[in-house]
């Protein structure tokens, strides 16, 4: 082949070749293909772990020590973490986002400590000075317990006071890594009180961080916040953490969660029967209007009657809810001995269960009434264990008519040793835990002070059964006054009250505003 023929077909093998590779420019390879480029891991998710126990409360004195309680709960490690300044709101609310939305720990920082001035520094007042060992120990211990690489500081000095952390620490959210979220925490519930908002945030952070679910209260008690009950009774957990020790000790936390979890709500929504509602009642015995107002009627229209007379309350109680109440006298002492030689007519239970059901479809509230003449108090309780059961029935003693052997109703008034009565609080505590039912209200009625006696102190103390005291005095306003003084002036202090009207011995009978204008106000207003 001649070297022009040579030539040519060089040219156009190589013609062919750039046509292929589709360019017109192309530099020929000179070694193997780059391997494609590696994508960068995102750090792991945070380890997060159930509870130690199926109640804790992340107890704290400060938010910054809360929010940490919290976060040691849930997590066992993080990639990463924010700290808030707790005092700066939107310092607060941007790293609860954040926290939030990348699946890490909410801590919060409570802001450099102050210390009394050195002897002999002149005014004795204290330095404004930091110390940042004390300001920064919960936050840091937390942080190098996370061992997180990246720390996101928000608010003032925050950064400055995490320098010894031992992560790096940014202040700009763009900085803080992507890392994947942890698995739901299906069955693990976090109780926040919605008022504390730096608090609240970061625990609802932290909680939704970890994939459990959050549950707001206003307050403290589950039991006494609707929605939060109806979201218990929905999750059923087998975990629950609250922030804060305004929740109590384990235990008592444990026993209302229980509580709220079956869902069961008073008349007037919740269940915790006082504070939280005011009951307006009528009071009798069914078929006896002598005995009071409430047997005045048949059924249907002691229901209708109960609503009227609670309906004046509605606007003179603001948002406390009003509820219609029939007080049922179940045992009555009469002026003969009867059957059980006891002067005291016990009712069957067919007899006012009829009334009990149906107030209790109505929406009303209903408290039975024991008038026990020579027999026990907690003896005649028992008889109506049944009805006591359900969870809108209270109990109310009547020391009036709690006889000695030696008395008889009508010609003395009696009285109860204050064991006798603790004894009835103590089995209808005991009988409302066991049930796991909404709070009960156990009424005692007095217009004497030596009604109750002072053979030991009224306990009030359990958290299922709501003690009230009764005024039952009547006459003219000024006795009646004089008598309310007695009485609030001696119970125990911090328990609620209730006060009743007489339709005939009242003279005259207080309007509802009236009534209501009372100091105390009455939590419970009884018309007989």
């Amino acid at each position: 082949m001649t070297s022009r023929r040579r030539t040519t077909l060089s040219a156009i093998l190589l013609t062919g070749t750039l046509l292929a590779a589709g360019c017109t420019d192309v530099k020929a390879p000179t070694g193997p293909a780059d391997p494609p480029a590696k994508e960068t891991p995102a750090p792991a998710p945070a380890l997060v772990r159930p509870p130690a126990a199926p109640t804790t409360v992340a107890a704290g004195r400060t938010p910054g020590q809360v929010a940490a309680a919290v976060s040691r709960t849930l997590f066992a490690s993080a990639p990463a973490a924010v700290v808030a300044l707790a005092t700066d709101p939107a310092a607060v609310s941007t790293g609860a986002a954040e926290a939030e939305r990348r699946g890490v720990p909410m801590l919060l920082d409570d802001g450099p400590a102050t210390h009394p001035a050195a002897p002999g520094g002149g005014s004795g007042t204290p330095s404004a000075a930091p110390d940042d060992s004390a300001a920064t120990a919960t936050e840091l211990a937390e942080v190098r317990r996370l061992n997180p690489g990246t720390v996101l500081a928000l608010g003032a000095g925050v950064a400055d006071r995490l320098g010894s952390s031992g992560a790096t620490v940014v202040s700009d959210a763009a900085r803080l890594p992507e890392v994947g979220r942890p698995e739901p925490m299906n069955g693990t519930v976090v109780l926040v009180d919605s008022a504390v908002h730096a608090t609240a945030a970061a625990a609802n952070a932290t909680g939704r961080a970890a994939g459990a679910q959050v549950v707001a209260i206003a307050g403290t008690d589950p039991r006494a916040d609707h929605t939060a009950i109806a979201a218990l009774a929905e999750a059923k957990p087998r975990h629950v953490i609250a922030a804060g020790v305004e929740f109590g000790p384990a235990g008592l936390l444990a026993a209302r969660v229980a509580t709220a979890a079956t869902g069961v709500q008073l008349p007037g929504g919740g269940q915790v029967v006082l504070p939280g509602r005011r009951l307006v009642a009528m009071y009798g015995h069914p078929g006896t209007p002598a005995l009071g107002v409430l047997g005045e009627q048949p059924l249907p229209q002691a229901i209708a009657r109960a609503k009227r007379l609670a309906a004046p309350y509605r606007a003179l109680s603001g948002a406390t809810p009003v509820v219609p109440t029939f007080e049922l006298i179940a045992t009555v002492a009469q002026a003969n001995p009867g059957v059980g030689g006891d002067y005291s007519f016990e009712a069957p239970i067919s007899l006012l269960e009829p009334w009990v059901l149906q107030a209790g479809r109505a929406g009303m509230y209903v408290v039975l009434d024991l008038q026990p003449g020579r027999s026990n108090f907690l003896d005649q309780a028992k008889l109506y264990e049944p009805l006591l059961r359900l969870p809108y029935v209270g109990l109310a003693l009547d020391p009036e008519w709690r006889l000695r052997p030696n008395q008889v109703p009508l010609t003395e008034i009696g009285s109860a040793q204050a064991s006798e009565i603790n004894s009835v609080y103590r089995w209808l505590a005991d009988l409302t835990d066991s049930l796991r039912l909404p709070q009960k209200l156990f009424v005692i009625h007095q217009f004497r002070l030596s009604m109750i006696g002072d053979d030991e102190p009224l306990e009030y103390d359990r958290d299922s059964v709501q003690l009230l005291i009764h005024m039952d005095g009547q006459g003219t306003t000024g006795n009646k006054d004089q008598t309310w003084a007695a009485v609030v002036g001696a119970a125990p202090k911090g328990v609620p009250f209730g006060w009743k009207n007489f339709y005939d011995e009242d003279t005259p009978m207080l309007t509802p505003a009236q009534t209501m204008s009372r100091k105390p106000t009455p939590s419970m207003i009884s018309y007989q």
